[in-house]
């Protein structure tokens, strides 16, 4: 059971289905429901917004997706922030709310947005909580898909109702590892992830980073290497593989800080053993 001692203003349990949990599930599908897939395949080309290029686009079904969540979630625990992929965009000073003492809502409200363009089924909603730089709780929905899965700090990750536990990879198997698209990474992160293409990795790029951590929980994927630190792109898969199981660990060999700072790449695997093993290839191509 979480000590509620430490953070007296988050009311949550070690458990799956606590009050909490279930407003802010209900929350996430609300918003799903009436912002997201009501333009699942139905975006009009004025809807579609590049950011910093072709490769980060921003929907109208983002941006109402977030308002959406941005309201409900702070309802749900007065006296919270959020720090949402639309809000930071628009004032970066946003962000700075992951290292105050507020508890914090780190929400995505459309992770794979180019998927979501193309009317694929491969994307979600992110929320995690957290507070004083520590994941406390995280929902991944995948509408389309229908599978929610969240974690509790302490509690479990699940999905769907059932405990993920992937355990480690079968010895001598050829490890799975999604990267981060070469489009998203500097001269030396693309020497690093070199360090992937060797025997006994089958290395692809990634999709949506929610969907390929969730593979990682349920053991479907052994690893994920990724090169950028945004934390509404990581925050709610990192608490479920750690607490299915799994490790993650940055190039430096330290763990991965939401507020940023971090030695890049880094990884989450379904196990520490495999952690290491990815920070030791990703090593020996930076």
């Amino acid at each position: 059971m979480i000590d509620d001692s430490v953070h007296v203003t988050v009311p949550l349990r070690g458990t799956a289905r606590g009050p909490l949990m279930s407003a802010v599930e209900e929350a996430v599908r609300e918003a799903a429901a009436a912002e997201i897939m009501p333009r699942h395949r139905r975006l009009a080309a004025h809807e579609i917004v590049e950011k910093a290029g072709p490769h980060d686009l921003v929907t109208v079904a983002d941006q109402r997706a977030e308002e959406h969540l941005t309201a409900a979630l702070t309802a749900v625990l007065p006296g919270s922030v959020v720090v949402g992929e639309e809000a930071v965009h628009a004032d970066p000073a946003v962000y700075d709310a992951l290292r105050g003492d507020a508890p914090v809502w780190i929400v995505d409200p459309v992770d794979g947005t180019r998927q979501f363009v193309r009317g694929e089924p491969g994307f979600c909603t992110l929320v995690a909580l957290a507070q004083g730089g520590e994941l406390l709780a995280s929902w991944t929905y995948a509408p389309v898909l229908d599978e929610m899965a969240t974690a509790v700090r302490g509690g479990g990750a699940w999905l769907n109702g059932t405990r993920l536990r992937p355990g480690a990879p079968e010895p001598g198997t050829v490890l799975k590892v999604a990267t981060s698209h070469p489009d998203y990474t500097t001269d030396e992160q693309k020497r690093a992830l070199v360090g992937l293409r060797t025997e006994g990795i089958d290395a692809r790029p990634c999709g949506a980073a929610g969907l390929e951590y969730l593979a990682v929980a349920r053991g479907d994927l052994d690893a994920v290497a990724f090169t950028w630190e945004y934390a509404w792109d990581h925050a709610a898969g990192l608490l479920l593989v750690m607490e299915a199981g799994g490790d993650h660990i940055t190039l430096a060999g330290e763990p991965f800080r939401i507020e940023g700072g971090n030695a890049l790449p880094f990884t989450a695997a379904r196990d520490a053993a495999t952690a290491r093993l990815i920070r030791e290839r990703l090593m020996t191509g930076a």
